[in-house]
């Protein structure tokens, strides 16, 4: 006998404008002892790529682990700087601006460049290459300056939808994968039981309360580290690591990254530190696709915090606000030399889910710690030595949580719609293949798929399509605006999304998004 159909009402869920669930949003905060704490908890967090893209770029310039640990100490100085411009003025939203992996292949490029490569003395071949990415930055931040302040990107928000974000959200996770278990694997005794310990502490055991504080929930992350991270310290005491490969040590040990012993104990970054920098034409074209990259991966991690911390999503001005203050950071990038550009860290938007903690305040005294620990060098290269595998156990959860928020999205839409199923499907999938095969082409043939006389045109086509969300952008706004868009506004998700538009379209958005100091009075939302 077949069994009744199912009530409407057990199987609806109404769509949400606010994630629910969320213990402080964007503009309430906990107390001061607390938001320290997790502000802390997000600086550890940014540490991963704050020590990950130079300690994988330095050595190639030819750099020495002095030199390593300045880049370091730079971009982590650049980084607070960048976040409390964009909390304050920017989106506004609880982001953290950290280093962006997008900028690698141009980077690479520059660095592989003939006319520094013959450069016999290695420092001398290391400032050269750093004065030319410097300078290379520095134009290409324009970019995002011209686009972000004139507005011109709120225009093109207009043919966004909620069915065309969701996979450039989901893949701004998603498309992180190979920063996830493939480290872990490097070294799996710590890997692993980070993440395990992880998501016991932030899952199974989020209800242990302590003076009215889920301690568990909130810190699991800090918590999981230290514990891992001692663990690590003794089996590296222990002599468990002598005599395996060297790869293996560099991924375990906690004395392999020579950072402490090459940190001075106080250095303060400043603008030039490396020298004047030198403008090529090449290389600054090749830069703007990562430019380009950054904004458009930026986009996706701004929706996906406005959710996390239970924010409408930003209007077309804010968003573009943003934009224009992300082109300034990558500006400063330049100037003091970071070797990398600037876009929004996604596992610190993930950590706003995972404590269920969407408060400006707590992002804004990370970006605190952040500038303390970057002028004591001492200090902040202890906290830099934890293992990467550490780090990217943590990924693992925290990109997927980004991800997920990605595809909540779809809420909005109609997804019975084969069109939609369409869409989102293809989206999604040449979102991972494509920058896949670009992946392994590049490994296979030791060069990108293109491969021209023309350098800046190499990088502008293997930086675009090395991007997941980049690819979903392109893939899934094309259809979206192609095909039977006129018949199928309500499916897209568009009356809902609307509303949220023009700043005045909703009271809400006057209450996250206005300037701080009254600046609205001389910059009014347009």
């Amino acid at each position: 006998m077949a069994a009744p159909p199912a009530k409407a009402e057990e199987i609806s869920h109404p769509p949400m404008d606010q994630l629910q669930g969320l213990e402080y949003c964007i503009d309430s905060n906990p107390s001061w002892g607390e938001a320290i704490a997790l502000g802390f908890q997000h600086y550890i967090l940014a540490l991963g790529t704050a020590v990950m893209i130079p300690s994988f770029l330095v050595p190639l310039m030819g750099g020495t682990d002095g030199d390593k640990v300045r880049v370091i100490q730079t971009l982590l100085f650049i980084e607070g700087i960048n976040t409390l411009l964009q909390t304050l003025f920017g989106t506004r939203l609880p982001t953290v601006i950290g280093g962006s992996y997008a900028f690698m292949v141009p980077i690479i490029s520059i660095i592989q460049d003939s006319s520094l490569e013959t450069i016999i003395d290695p420092h001398t071949r290391f400032l050269n290459t750093m004065r030319a990415v410097q300078g290379a930055l520095i134009v290409s931040s324009s970019i995002q300056i011209i686009l972000g302040y004139s507005q011109i990107w709120a225009i093109c928000s207009r043919f966004f939808s909620p069915l065309g974000m969701v996979p450039v959200i989901a893949l701004v996770g998603f498309g992180m994968f190979d920063r996830g278990f493939p480290l872990v694997g490097r070294c799996v005794e710590i890997g692993i039981p980070m993440l395990i310990l992880f998501v016991a502490f932030s899952q199974y055991l989020k209800n242990f309360h302590l003076k009215q504080i889920p301690v568990l929930e909130r810190f699991a992350l800090i918590i999981s580290i230290i514990v891992i991270w001692a663990y690590a310290h003794l089996l590296t005491a222990s002599g468990t690591y002598r005599h395996r490969p060297e790869a293996t040590e560099f991924s375990c040990r906690t004395d392999r990254a020579n950072l402490i012993s090459s940190a001075p104990w106080i250095k303060i970054p400043y603008p030039l530190q490396w020298g004047a920098p030198t403008f090529s034409a090449g290389h600054s074209f090749g830069m703007m696709a990562a430019v380009l990259v950054s904004l458009i991966e930026s986009t996706g991690a701004y929706k996906a915090a406005s959710r996390l911390a239970s924010a409408t999503p930003p209007p077309a001005h804010v968003l573009s606000r943003g934009i224009g203050w992300q082109g300034i950071g990558i500006l400063l990038n330049g100037l003091f030399g970071t070797l990398t550009g600037s876009t929004v860290s996604v596992e610190n938007v993930g950590l706003l889910g995972s404590t269920r903690v969407g408060s400006r305040r707590v992002i804004q005294i990370s970006a605190g710690f952040m500038i303390f620990f970057s002028m004591l060098g001492k200090f902040g290269a202890l906290f830099a030595s934890i293992p990467f595998p550490i780090f990217a156990a943590a990924y693992c959860v925290l990109f997927g949580f980004v991800a997920s928020v990605g595809l909540s999205f779809l809420q909005f839409t109609n997804m019975n719609s084969m069109r939609n199923l369409f869409i989102v499907g293809v989206s999604l999938f040449l979102g991972l293949s494509v920058p896949e095969y670009f992946r392994e082409y590049s490994i296979m043939a030791h060069h990108a798929p293109a491969h021209t006389k023309a350098g800046w045109f190499n990088d502008y086509l293997n930086t675009i399509f090395s991007s997941s969300p980049t690819v979903a952008l392109l893939v899934a706004v094309f259809l979206d605006n192609t095909l039977e868009y006129k018949e199928s506004a309500r499916d897209r998700g568009m009356p809902w999304w609307a509303k949220f538009r023009a700043f005045k379209g909703d009271s809400r958005n006057e209450e996250f998004y206005t300037l701080p100091f009254n600046l609205n009075r001389f910059f009014p939302p347009s």
